[in-house]
């Protein structure tokens, strides 16, 4: 049988749900996003030099940029669609 599109995101939602109704979201993410906030430290630290307290603290205020970012780019898109509605 072969879906369309819509029926294929249907059914990935389902499952997605199904998925979390029977395990802990934080135990399946965490190698996501331990991969994701070891990125910061790499990016700030790359050959590792620094000692772990002060690469922790500068990769955390680069996280805090990263997301600051995307906050800047969210309030400007709402912006934009919503000049574009008037």
């Amino acid at each position: 049988m072969s879906y369309s599109t819509a029926d294929r995101q249907i059914v990935g939602r389902v499952g997605a749900h199904i998925m979390h109704s029977r395990n802990d979201p934080r135990e399946i993410t965490s190698a996501a996003r331990k991969a994701f906030l070891d990125g910061f430290e790499r990016e700030v630290d790359p050959d590792g030099v620094l000692d772990p307290v002060e690469r922790a603290r500068r990769a955390g205020h680069l996280r805090k940029a990263h997301f600051a970012r995307l906050a800047l780019k969210s309030a400007q898109a709402r912006r934009r669609r919503r000049e574009g509605a008037k």
